[in-house]
Parts: C-alpha cells; structure tokens; sequence
C-alpha cells in the first residue's frame, strides 16, 4: 500500500473494489460512498431519484433481480435506510463545496463493475491482500473503484484549499452498460456548471503520464433483437415451423456486412446470441444483444439505422419477426482546448508525473460523453483526463488492477487543474 494515498482512501478504494455491482444495482456502493460523504462538511449532497432525469433511465433490471442486489448490499452491511432511499436502481450520488463566488466546475467519476470472474491467483494484488471480489462473477475490471476514490479525494483537497466557486462532484453509476451518463446530464444539476472534467485512470498509459485531453470515442448503441418464429417437429414437419434462429444467423452475417462510411470509422459487433429449446424442435425464438459504433454520433445514427434493416428484413425473410430494443446509447464528444491547455500545465507541475501527453484517442465509448455535451451546449467547456497506472492485465480483464499511488496523482493533478479553471475565470 502506498504511503501517497490517505489510509482512508485506500480503505474506501478496497472496500468498494470488494463489493462490485453492475448498472442500477450499485446499491453498496452508493451507500458506502454516502456514508463517506456525509462525514464531510458538504453544502448538498444528492441521491436517488432526484439526481436522474424522468422516464430517461434504461435497460433497467427486474423487481426480481434488484431485490437480489438490494439485499446482498444490506447483507454487506450497507445501511438499509440508504437502500431503501435508492428505491428501483436510482444510484450514484453528487457532492456540492460552495466556497465563495466563483465558477461551478464539475468532476465525473464513474461507480459500477463489470460480470467479470476476478483472478484468485496469488500474484494478483487484491486476492494476495485480502480484497478480491466478493461478488463472484463481477469485478472491478476497469478502476471504477479507484474512481470513486478519486472523487473522495478531490473533495478532500478543494475543501482545505484556496478555491474560490462551486464544486458538484458526480458519482455517475452505469458507464459500463452505458446508461447512466443521460440521465444524470438531464437532471438538471448540470445547468449551472461552467467547466467539467472526467476522469479514467489506465487506458494503456503507464504510471506517472497523464493525458490531458482523451479523444475519439465513438458513439454506441447497444440493443436487443428479439426474433420470434413459429415451433414444429424438427424430423416429422420442419415445414411447419419458422425458425427464429435462422433469421437471427441470416441478420448476424449480415449485419457484419454493412457497408462501412466514407466519412469515418464505424463498428458493429454481435456480443451476444441465442435461441431455442432443443435439437428436434423447430426454434420459435432467438435473440442477438449487439451494438453499432460510429467515429461520429452521425455516423453512429447510420449504422443504427442500417442495423434496423438488416433485423428487420432477416425476420421477414424467414417468415419470422422481430422486436427491437435500445439498451444504451452515448454520443461522441471532444475534450476542449482551453481544459486541455490547464490540465497539461497543471499535470507537468504534479509530483509522480513523468511524461505528458496532450490529447490521446480512446478507440472505445464513454457515457461522460451527455455529461460533456451538455456542458458544452451551454456555453462551458469539458474534458477527458487521463491518468496512467500500470495495470497487470488490460481493461475488463480477469487481472485487471491499479498502482494505489496513482489514485494520489490523479488527484493531485485534478485538484490543481480545478484551483487553475477558478483562478482564471
């Protein structure tokens, strides 16, 4: 463990690492970090249905399921009044410092795991040092739980530093199924933030370089075609049946097949299919979980849109159909200059830090994204941060992990990056 880092923090970073939950069912989590923030002399502090627009949450689990999380988390020892407060999946929280007149800069930090089966191998620092994954099957595969560490801290800094404004830390759950950012950018909590920072730690960059500016995330949709034929005796009468399967292979190839775009990279990915009920039984249901990627959200709009057809015509041409459902969604988004500019300066005067890197590509998608865009519509300025760490295994790998001591970076620079946004509006 590192001495860098607050023995608190660290605390928190590893009881969080311990308990990963994924979108809408971040119930522990969200309640550990309320019970960090209310030991701190906030001026709000929001959660539950207040912090997410009306009728813009998705992919939202059954009663059933969110039962399940609800309970493992008070089992945890989760307080069970937070969790009931969290009601149907409202996680996440956001902080506010008020600290004289001064710009409003907002931090997000993301909060949820992944249904990744943590590494129990001893050479893999959490299960060596006690805090590998209890919720087996889900892991914090992607640092969320150092992100929400570096929330803390940042708090933490601004609240015994010189800043002049207003701080609104947000504790933004769902990123990994992309479906948290929309809803907290239309809650209106944005609507008064000047400039915005995000931050992700790793990204392939090693400990000690920081990116001041990440970009090229590709816009995403993510949904779910449901196929549905018609059963019948696979030996006596297969020409009775229409079989869903079928016009779910058919939309498979073909949906690898769109034309790519002239005017920037796209993507499309099948990550998730099946269907049927046996060997001798005609199919009368499929599905494919699959998701589209544009280098622009335009282009992201023509290979949804492209998607749709392929779907479609493959359940007609299989006498089948098939019902379409978006799981999530986010646009792309470019970090602005005049951040970039700050965050470049502050990082190169930051201990720990050895190498800066102004802008950098992300190849992948982000939901931060509303966040960004949001704040941009209006006048004020964001950006994507990036803070090396020299993680043993790749992103939402089994092995994945992060150098504590990075968690002090990360802070420090985002702490100095915000002090430098107030002192120059």
């Amino acid at each position: 463990m590192s001495t860098d880092v607050p023995d608190e923090l660290v605390a928190v970073r590893r009881r969080l690492h311990k308990r990963p939950e994924p979108a809408w069912r971040e119930f522990y989590t969200t309640a550990v970090l309320l019970e960090e923030l209310r030991t701190r002399d906030l001026d709000e502090l929001h959660y539950g249905r207040d912090i997410h627009a009306d009728g813009t949450r998705m992919n939202i689990p059954d009663d059933e399921e969110l039962e399940l999380w609800r309970s493992r988390a008070i089992e945890a020892g989760a307080d069970p009044e937070t969790v009931a407060e969290l009601g149907d999946g409202f996680t996440g929280a956001i902080a506010v410092l008020k600290r004289g007149e001064g710009p409003t800069v907002g931090l997000r930090v993301d909060i949820d795991g992944l249904p990744i089966l943590e590494a129990d191998e001893e050479d893999h620092t959490p299960t060596a040092e006690g805090f590998r994954s209890k919720n087996e099957g889900y892991m914090h595969a992607c640092g969320h739980d150092a992100h929400a560490t570096i929330g803390l801290g940042v708090l933490d800094a601004i609240a015994d530093s010189d800043f002049q404004g207003t701080l609104k830390v947000f504790f933004q759950p769902g990123e990994e199924a992309i479906v948290g950012g929309k809803p907290m950018a239309e809650s209106g909590h944005l609507d008064d933030v000047d400039s915005l920072l995000a931050v992700h730690i790793g990204l392939d960059h090693p400990s000690g370089e920081v990116v001041a500016g990440i970009e090229g995330f590709l816009a995403v949709t993510q949904f779910r075609a449901t196929f549905h034929g018609s059963p019948a005796h696979a030996g006596a009468r297969p020409e009775e049946g229409d079989n869903a399967v079928q016009a779910m292979a058919t939309a498979i190839s073909n949906l690898y097949g769109i034309a790519r775009h002239a005017d920037g990279e796209t993507r499309v990915n099948a990550g998730l299919v099946g269907g049927g009920t046996a060997t001798n039984i005609i199919p009368e249901e499929a599905f494919i979980e699959g998701e589209v990627r544009g280098e622009t959200t335009e282009l992201m709009e023509y290979m949804v849109d492209r998607a749709d057809t392929v779907l479609e015509s493959a359940a007609e041409m299989h006498n089948c159909t098939v019902d379409l459902e978006e799981l999530g969604e986010a646009p792309s988004a470019v970090s602005d200059d005049e951040l970039i500019s700050i965050v470049s300066s502050v990082a190169g005067e930051t201990a720990g830090v050895s190498s800066v890197i102004d802008r950098d590509t992300l190849g992948g998608s982000e939901d931060a994204t509303y966040l960004m865009q949001t704040v941009q519509a209006q006048g004020g300025t964001a950006a994507y941060v990036g803070v090396g760490t020299n993680h043993p295994g790749g992103h939402h790998t089994r092995t994945f992990d992060v150098v504590e001591s990075d968690i002090q970076i990360a802070i420090d620079v985002l702490t100095g990056s915000i002090q430098r946004v107030a002192a120059e509006s």
